[in-house]
């Protein structure tokens, strides 16, 4: 039950919850149910012993640990309800008091939701631009299909070069000492892609198959193992393979084997008509962005940290699991990148704060201006949610609310608003 809620500062409450003694009791005679068949006393078989002779062995709190425990968490979220408070974060709880007569006191830290105010977002003025496509630009996306036709050359008459695919083993040393993550053997890779810490590709080049070399190298001052910045390092490398693409000629017949196109020109005009909507719907998605950026100009309020701190979490996660579907996991995307995850987390710093700005800004146009979304249509995005993922919708329901759902159709239907509402300047 809540005893006290106390505003301690801008979107920060404590509170006090209190468990009465009968509830503690009650959670105290489950606690030692629960472990008695695993407590030994003189005298009585396993799981006979009495609660009182367990509790004159260990102490009169030997299962009141166990007993809060499993209050814990009911309490808390009966507590923040009652409350009435919408939290950002999981909330600090700290046990004040525990004792048979009095029962159990908690406190706790919320962080909350922010209360904002939203400028007028009705007839922002922006600009659209449609960039023009040019020759080169079509020759650029064509040279796509010309490399998806090219033809594996091996190289054995030369030394390796900037472009070329190599294959080699490698271990890194440190001190003389191999160090972790720096080995790996028949690994592919492309000179001149920046794929490793600058210097190492440059190293590769002018050597040829068969030759073992040492490269060296200084790891970044940032980079993310710390007993790696700024460390001079050997590599030895081994040299297997050198091999290059070879791009095919493009003519008709070319285009007539490869592509639903007769000519080269055909081809052409296609390539160019595409790259045309894509200039188009890249213009759109722009002007988007440049009206939601207007709206999170607009936001006033105090925002807590954490907010932020939460959504580069996100960031993070999600770039961790596109990773693990290239079958590499962060730490060694960050070694080879020279990053460190502090860096990562700065990198994403600026376009979290403006996703967290956008949300709370788009939740309180929907608030102000009374959107709504019927059943009707909160079927309809259950629908769509359930096809994307090839799921029944059934299913999809048991994993997403209703109540969460029906508020982001809703921030889609200002986001459409907003924008049927901005004066677009061509």
């Amino acid at each position: 039950m809540l005893k006290s809620k106390t505003q301690t500062e801008t979107n920060k409450y404590e509170l006090k919850l209190s468990v009465s003694a009968e509830a503690f009791e009650e959670a105290v005679q489950k606690a030692y149910l629960a472990k008695k068949s695993k407590i030994a006393i003189p005298g009585f078989r396993p799981g006979k012993a009495p609660r009182k002779m367990i509790e004159a062995q260990y102490g009169e709190g030997v299962f009141w640990e166990d007993a809060v425990n499993a209050l814990y968490g009911e309490t808390v979220e009966e507590g923040v309800k009652e409350a009435e408070l919408t939290l950002v974060a999981a909330p600090e709880v700290e046990v004040e008091e525990v004792s048979r007569e009095n029962g159990v006191t908690f406190k706790v830290v919320c962080i909350t939701k922010p209360e904002i105010k939203l400028g007028d977002v009705k007839g922002i003025k922006v600009k659209k631009t449609v960039n023009a496509v040019t020759d080169e630009m079509v020759d650029h996306e064509i040279g796509h299909l010309l490399e998806r036709g090219a033809r594996k050359v091996d190289v054995d008459d030369r030394a390796a070069q900037n472009g070329d695919d190599v294959v080699i083993d490698f271990e890194g040393f440190k001190d003389g000492v191999p160090f972790d993550g720096g080995k790996a053997e028949k690994y592919s890779l492309k000179l001149g892609s920046g794929q490793f810490i600058p210097g190492f590709e440059d190293q590769v080049v002018g050597h040829k198959i068969g030759e073992e070399f040492d490269i060296n190298v200084t790891f970044p001052e940032d980079y993310q193992a710390k007993e790696l910045a700024g460390a001079p390092v050997v590599f030895k490398i081994k040299l297997h393979e050198i091999s290059y693409q070879e791009l095919p000629e493009l003519d008709d017949d070319f285009v007539k084997d490869t592509t639903d196109f007769e000519t080269v020109d055909e081809l052409k005009a296609d390539t160019r008509k595409h790259l045309e909507e894509h200039a188009e719907e890249h213009a759109n998605q722009e002007l988007e962005g440049a009206i939601m950026d207007q709206v999170i100009g607009k936001v006033e309020g105090e925002i807590p940290e954490i907010m932020y701190e939460n959504k580069v979490d996100e960031m993070v996660d999600e770039m961790a699991h596109r990773l693990s579907h290239q079958g590499l996991d962060l730490n060694t995307y960050l070694q080879f990148t020279g990053m460190t995850e502090e860096g990562l987390r700065t990198a994403y710093r600026e376009q979290a704060e403006k996703q967290v700005k956008l949300r709370l800004a788009l939740e309180q146009y929907v608030k102000e201006n009374s959107v709504e979304v019927s059943d009707d249509e909160l079927e309809e995005e259950y629908k769509k949610i359930g096809e994307q993922y090839n799921m029944p919708v059934e299913t999809v329901k048991q994993y997403i609310r209703a109540e969460d759902l029906r508020l982001d159709a809703a921030v889609g239907k200002a986001v459409d608003e907003i924008k049927a509402a901005a004066v677009i300047e061509e």
